[in-house]
């Protein structure tokens, strides 16, 4: 290609100028984007917005890392351990436990997520932590799911201050009632789309859908927890290759070790709506292996008892062929246009409007009746309550510590 170095454009002026306005335009979207998350700090969008605006709006603000949530909202952490007083555990997993705590200023009661740096540096899954955090701060304010206030490190362990949500899990009140009336599960699964729908409105795949991971709060709403196995950076129509997630839930094309895309979320919430219909997950099986054998290859299991649209909503979620699945090529909007939801009114769902099938007889915050006694009646560890370790960071979690803004202003005076 032949530029013309005496015409009014030479190649140089040329690229000069592209870099000029290219850089122009970058400012004025950061600036765009620190406007919008400002406006969304302090108050959730769900309360102003309908769901397809809300959707619309996440994907024009998403931020990658290292923009302005990391650059606006991480600050050194001013919470400690000592800022809370431990009651009871209310939960375990793979790196530490999860405890009910209050704040010794102004009472507020919180979920505390204490984790072993040492344990996740030895399993080398400080990515899966990190990723945790990450998603925690991609704005969620969304009425179902957990929220995160502070989190902040000392020497040997990491702390998320999460949500206190004590109407308990989902997987708690499967095995006390063994299942659910086709209304009452069609109301958290319509809760639960809403939540996935979100997230992948913000290119994040869940990945990890089981009633361990769906509680309930005290008004009787969802509220999808544990991050951990979230994967950042796919939009629908994109693909990943990680082999993750709970046996019992898995896709096939997980399973087969295939690339796969966010509708593994869709084929997790069909294998959570049939377990709340039927009592159990639609191929369960004692061996692992029978299990994905059934999982790969048998059909689903005789539908009976359920309305039409309950079969034909399991068989549009549970299709092994992605390319057929329900929600591959629209996302949530093909399910909100599924006959098995036609009763669901989705703006007054999205906004808490829509009175639970079920609401917990709960009588405070500190109320532990629905936490599984596995958990409450452990003794409180030693490790995650010392007061000694007042703060220490890693390099290897640097940029871990995060303080929310408007809780930090009925914390700090």
């Amino acid at each position: 290609m032949n530029v013309s170095q005496d015409g009014a454009m030479t190649y140089a002026r040329m690229s000069r100028l592209v870099s000029f306005f290219s850089g122009l335009l970058k400012r004025k979207k950061t600036v765009f984007s620190n406007v919008l998350h400002k406006m969304a700090s302090c108050q959730p969008l769900y309360q102003h917005l309908d769901t397809q605006n809300i959707l619309r709006l996440r994907r024009k603000s998403k931020m990658e890392d290292g923009d302005a949530v990391s650059s606006v909202q991480s600050q050194p952490s001013l919470m400690t351990p000592s800022d809370f007083d431990y009651l009871t555990v209310i939960g375990k997993g793979s790196f530490g436990k999860v405890l009910l705590a209050r704040h010794r200023q102004h009472g507020g009661y919180y979920a505390i997520k204490a984790l072993h740096k040492h344990t996740i540096v030895k399993r080398k899954e400080q990515q899966h932590v990190m990723v945790e955090r990450s998603v925690l701060l991609k704005g969620l304010q969304h009425p179902f799911l957990v929220g995160l206030h502070f989190s902040f490190q000392t020497p040997n362990m990491l702390y998320f201050v999460l949500d206190y949500v004590n109407g308990g899990e989902l997987f708690y009140h499967l095995q006390k009632e063994g299942s659910f009336p086709e209304s009452r599960a069609a109301f958290y699964a319509a809760e639960m789309a809403m939540a996935l729908g979100y997230l992948h409105s913000l290119d994040i795949v869940y990945r990890d859908l089981k009633p361990e991971n769906i509680l309930l709060d005290n008004e009787g709403h969802v509220r999808l927890t544990d991050f951990g196995l979230c994967k950042e950076g796919v939009a629908v129509g994109g693909i990943m290759h990680t082999f993750c997630g709970t046996p019992e839930y898995l896709a096939p094309e997980v399973l087969r070790g295939h690339t796969y895309s966010p509708a593994v979320d869709w084929w997790g919430l069909g294998s959570v709506l049939f377990e709340m219909l039927y009592g159990v997950p639609p191929f369960y099986s004692h061996s692992k292996a029978e299990m994905f054998e059934k999982i790969l290859h048998a059909p689903l299991p005789p539908l009976s008892g359920v309305s039409e649209a309950a079969c034909s909503l399991l068989e549009g979620l549970l299709e092994r062929n992605v390319s057929k699945r329900l929600g591959e090529r629209r996302d949530i909007v093909e399910l909100q246009e599924h006959p098995f939801f036609a009763s669901i009114h989705w703006d007054d769902l999205l906004t808490r409007k829509v009175t639970p099938p079920f609401v917990p007889d709960v009588t405070s915050p500190s109320d532990v009746r629905y936490i599984d006694p596995e958990f409450t009646l452990q003794p409180l560890p030693a490790s995650v309550i010392d007061r000694s370790q007042e703060g220490g960071a890693s390099q290897v979690f640097t940029g871990f510590s995060y303080m929310n803004k408007c809780t930090a202003t009925g914390v700090i005076s």
